[in-house]
């Protein structure tokens, strides 16, 4: 059989919490997870497999996007759907089906894993992977080129972590338990992407993409949620990060953004890594996300070392009451310490910051905008404070009757016009948007922070990348 795995187009995206110029220039990554499904399948069935990025291919719904579905001649093909990619994910379905109305259609992704129910009841949907979706994938497609199939009784029942349709009932079978060695995982399947076409605003001039070295966070931001990769941490050994590196390397990449909620948490393991990238001669420019928390001085320098530009640093707020608030375990002061760490090393830092959080006043989210210029962040990611699905955050404000359960009431009924919510107890929709806009004009339009800027461009064609990012900040915002 012929499997395609697209990665819908971005047109038709929810509005986020960030400003439209973050998403648009910020860059297109690899989706790693249908990269995964691609390369198990690969490896463990006689299927030919393909992938389409649709985003990072700027395709739109039209006859091209058509035509280079059909190109492939699928019979299956699996969309991965994100709950603010919802509304791409369906005009993609409905796409597929209008090119072969027999294909069938599989969803996956962590909206599937929150609302299975309702995204068996959308239009063209005709099959959903609840949680990791390797093995759960590629067990199904194995059954369907067997002849099992959704309609047919007890065909699929066997195969944890589906839910479909069966005569008109919905099937949701046993659950998949989560891979406990993510060693046996095969490389995410790069080789079927576009790879010369992705890119970072911050990243360097060359091919780029992202690696996972683990997954599982054992934290509880009240804000985040990743309940389909569980609480508890399983982490690629450093051989096999080092092995997906040299990898990479041989693809002609020469950057990698690590993108792990939180990369340090074994700290020998990153001094490992660090280690086994100088000892193997292997030259590559990486960034890694990780907490405040879980570095220190001696880890630095191993990373900066090994070819490391640039930390994520999840800050999240300027104040120890908002800090505590939000369940982040850290402190302002251990902010301050971190951060002089790190630029002793000559490392750039990103931090994310958020606005509105519950209970934050404008004083304490003026202390965050403060911090982050006496600090001297190399880029601040501003963003508002929102419920999203499945989080701690979301639970407390339906508790408090500040909002019902509208994640749920658009997973049922999908709309472009739908409007995330904030956290709108003490700022209004309107009043944060404004502050937000207010915090990137004073954090980047600085004449001290452009000036810092152009003295550590490593090139022109950096410099160029973020004064165009720049003017389309002035423009949007």
């Amino acid at each position: 059989m012929n499997i395609l795995l697209i990665i819908p187009p971005n047109r038709r995206m929810i509005p986020a919490n960030t400003p439209a110029f973050v998403d648009e220039e910020g860059g297109v990554f690899p989706s790693l997870g249908i990269l995964y499904v691609a390369a198990y399948a690969q490896a463990h069935t006689g299927h030919t497999i393909n992938v389409l990025d649709a985003w990072v291919e700027n395709l739109d719904y039209n006859e091209v996007f058509k035509e280079r579905i059909a190109s492939f001649k699928p019979d299956i093909v699996g969309i991965t759907a994100l709950t603010f990619t919802l509304m791409d994910a369906l005009a993609t379905a409905r796409l597929v089906k209008d090119v072969k109305a027999d294909c069938l259609v599989v969803f996956g992704g962590l909206h599937v894993f929150l609302y299975p129910q309702e995204t068996i009841n959308l239009p063209n949907v005709d099959i959903g992977v609840i949680g990791e979706g390797e093995i759960t994938f590629c067990e199904l497609i194995t059954a369907l080129g067997k002849g099992a199939h959704p309609n047919r009784p007890d065909s699929l029942r066997l195969i944890n972590g589906l839910v479909y349709k069966s005569n008109n009932t919905t099937i949701i079978t046993q659950p998949r338990t989560l891979v406990a060695d993510i060693d046996a995982l095969p490389f995410p399947a790069r080789r079927l992407t576009p790879i010369v076409k992705y890119s970072s605003l911050l990243g360097r001039r060359g091919a780029l993409t992202s690696i996972i070295t683990g997954r599982g966070c054992p934290y509880g931001c009240i804000f985040c949620s990743r309940p389909h990769l569980g609480k508890k941490p399983r982490l690629h050994s450093a051989d096999y990060v080092l092995k997906e590196i040299e990898d990479c390397i041989l693809l002609g990449i020469t950057q990698i953004a690590v993108y792990d909620d939180t990369f340090a948490l074994d700290r020998d393991r990153v001094i490992d890594i660090c280690k086994g990238i100088c000892g193997r001669g292997i030259k590559i420019a990486w960034d890694i996300r990780t907490r405040i928390d879980t570095v220190d001085a001696e880890m630095l320098a191993w990373l900066k070392k090994s070819g490391l530009f640039c930390v994520h640093y999840g800050v999240e707020a300027g104040t120890d009451e908002v800090l505590h608030t939000l369940n982040k375990g850290i402190t302002v002061q251990k902010i301050k310490e971190v951060f002089a760490m790190t630029h002793d090393q000559g490392i750039a830092i990103l931090a994310y910051c958020v606005f509105g959080s519950p209970g934050e006043t404008r004083q304490q989210m003026q202390a965050t905008t403060r911090l982050m210029e006496t600090l001297q962040a190399d880029y601040v990611h501003y963003s508002i404070t929102t419920p999203f699905p499945g989080t701690e955050l979301y639970r407390r404000g339906m508790q408090e009757n500040l909002f019902g359960d509208y994640w749920s009431d658009f997973a049922k009924k999908p709309s472009e016009q739908f409007i995330a919510p904030f956290w709108e107890k003490n700022f209004s929709h309107r009043q944060l948007l404004a502050f937000l806009t207010h915090a990137y004009k004073s954090f980047y339009c600085r004449p001290s922070y452009i000036v810092r800027q152009i003295l550590k461009g490593r090139s022109v064609w950096e410099l160029f990348r973020k004064i165009k990012a720049g003017l389309r900040m002035l423009i949007s915002v």
